[in-house]
């Protein structure tokens, strides 16, 4: 196989890496898949516990990874294989019915636990091959879907989660998430041949087979993000295409300010990968807003690297042409040019959680998830508590995208219910500044990616370093921590303020300095750093950030103004004797 035929025919200068380039492996894959039918299709009435190669490659596309349970491996005898399934949902909407099924699905078939995940979508983990198409029928049949969840192509539309109501901006970009979620749907009607033996459910639409995708689809995910000005609980620079809805004084729409470009993906030791923000590309009328999509969709889809996954993402090929030839491709598929970006004002970090009016007397409550893991457990009884209130009071929810939830559509005289059943099932509306700006992805025991844990010790690095805090006066200073796995960044570490990004066995990078608004990429500061020296290294950056920090200066914005070299000298000065700043004199900070 070459280069693909569609690429080559909307990229003829392609021609030449096609004679010296071999596409990856996938691309083949994606070739002989028939339309994402096969080896599925096949593979799935097998009395088999897992897929081929080819099969979980294509069963991506589905919504579904394959995983082996980690902490079952032992040597000579078979991995425990496992599904992770993934949600679609556009603007992390799950009406009532959807999370009740999710729910009893996670309990029936799955390891007893739903994760929401920073896409705003909801995953059930630990259900097995032969369960997989109830489970997918199951979703579908309560007004969900998992098709395109993962896979090379468009992934869940994000976009703010407040359910405000008469606010017509927001209102826009849940409408234009929906739509653009709809608009790069696959093309295809093999998932309903698959999981619904051809039957086309009432709450999903199977497109017929069209060009936007192609036999190839596209070199790598796709992330796209719709906002509002000012909010930035999206997100937004971290995705390959970020709109920003815009609207007149009357609340009328105007158009949409476009992004391109964002990605957090890198690999260890591979300097031509790294994380990247999203650049400004323009301002767009709101009816050219579907061209404008499929037009960055297409430049992804006929430019992107298909010979190294690892520089397939959208945000390579913006930083080697730069944003000018990028915009030009754009705007050659537009047929028009891209008017200049209107102006915005400055990003804000929003989570929404706690009690707020909707704007239509009803309430809304954004309550807390740790890391997203809806569980019972000892002393907190979160599962069967939100089926109580789901099942009793019909609420539908909203998924944040830092892993929280919206309950919505309460009615005032609920509220004191609501709250006293929450109260006594040991579930806390309140947590810390800490808890409540962390972020972990699921790392072990499920990702076949994890390098070391990330989920499952979060909740002690946030303990220690709380104590740590305690003892240097800090208080409950808010920092942004995120802790992953591994560097691919699906809890976005490289927009934290202190970011633990797995390099090995109990064993981290230290990553310092982005902004809490999540507009400034952090630096790393450590190359590694064994966990049990959490307090010995981050204890003289906390004391340099409590001697020389500007008022009302936060952690990030510190470590970025003094700058890594400056920390590294103060901290290897601070390890020499700590009367040496007794005096409260320091590098680069006031005296």
């Amino acid at each position: 196989m070459g280069i693909p035929k569609e690429t080559l025919t909307h990229a003829p200068e392609l021609f030449a890496m096609a004679l010296s380039r071999q596409p990856s492996k996938v691309e083949g894959i994606k070739e002989r898949s028939q339309s994402l039918r096969e080896p599925v299709a096949t593979e799935l009435l097998q009395d088999t516990p897992c897929f081929s190669e080819d099969g979980l490659q294509i069963l991506k596309f589905h919504g579904s990874y394959q995983q082996d349970y980690r902490d079952h491996r032992q040597k000579g005898q078979a991995k425990d294989y496992q599904f992770m399934l993934r949600t679609r949902s556009p603007g992390g909407f799950i009406p009532p019915q959807l999370y009740l099924t999710l729910d009893s699905l996670a309990d029936q078939y799955g390891n007893h636990t739903l994760r929401a995940t920073t896409r705003q979508g909801f995953q059930i983990h630990g259900v097995l091959k032969r369960d997989l198409k109830t489970v997918i029928q199951a979703i579908i049949t309560s007004m969900g879907s998992t098709l395109g969840a993962c896979g090379d192509l468009n992934r869940n539309v994000m976009c703010p989660p407040a359910p405000y109501r008469r606010r017509p901006e927001y209102d826009l970009a849940r409408h234009y998430a929906e739509q653009v979620a709809n608009l790069l749907t696959p093309e295809t009607g093999a998932y309903y041949e698959i999981w619904l033996d051809g039957e086309k459910s009432i709450s999903a639409e199977a497109k017929s087979e069209g060009p936007l995708y192609g036999t190839y689809y596209l070199p790598r995910k796709f992330k796209i993000a719709v906002t509002v000005p000012g909010d930035n609980s999206v997100d937004l620079l971290s995705q390959d295409l970020g709109l920003v809805v815009l609207t007149n004084a009357r609340g009328d729409l105007e158009g949409f300010n476009v992004y391109v470009g964002g990605g957090m993906g890198r690999t260890h030791g591979k300097e031509e990968t790294f994380p990247r923000l999203a650049d400004p590309l323009g301002f767009v009328p709101g009816p050219d807003i579907y061209d404008l999509v499929q037009s960055v969709v297409t430049t992804q889809r006929d430019y992107g690297d298909r010979t190294d996954r690892r520089r397939a993402r959208m945000k390579y090929l913006v930083e080697d042409w730069g944003l000018e030839r990028f915009k030009a491709e754009v705007e050659r598929n537009l047929g028009r040019p891209l008017e200049a970006p209107r102006p915005l004002p400055e990003w804000r970090y929003l989570d929404f959680l706690g009690w707020h009016p909707q704007g239509d007397g009803k309430l809304f409550l954004g309550l807390p998830i740790a890391n997203g893991r809806i569980l019972d457990q000892e002393g907190c009884q979160l599962k069967t508590a939100l089926r109580q209130i789901v099942s009793q009071y019909q609420l539908p929810l909203y998924l944040t995208p830092h892993q929280n939830l919206i309950l919505a559509e309460v009615d005032p005289q609920d509220q004191a219910a609501i709250r006293a059943l929450l109260r006594g099932a040991g579930v806390k509306e309140t947590v810390d500044s800490l808890e409540r700006l962390a972020m972990a992805c699921p790392a072990l025991p499920t990702c076949g990616l994890a390098i070391t844990e990330a989920e499952r010790v979060i909740p002690r690095i946030l303990e220690r370093l709380r104590g740590l805090m305690g003892t240097l006066s800090l208080g409950d200073e808010g920092l942004v921590v995120r802790v992953t796995g591994c560097p691919n960044g699906c809890a976005r570490p490289y927009l934290a303020e202190l970011a633990l990004v797995g390099v090995g066995p109990d064993s981290y990078q230290v990553w310092l300095g982005a902004s809490p608004a999540q507009t400034r990429l952090a630096q790393i500061y450590q190359e590694r750093m064994d966990l049990e020296a959490l307090e010995t290294t981050l204890e003289p950056v906390l004391v340099y950030f409590r001697q020389a920090r500007e008022l009302e200066e936060s952690f990030g914005d510190f470590c970025h103004r003094v700058g890594m070299d400056a920390i590294s000298q103060f901290a290897a000065q601070y390890g020499l004797g700590q009367a040496v700043y007794a005096s409260g004199a320091c590098p680069g900070g006031r005296s």
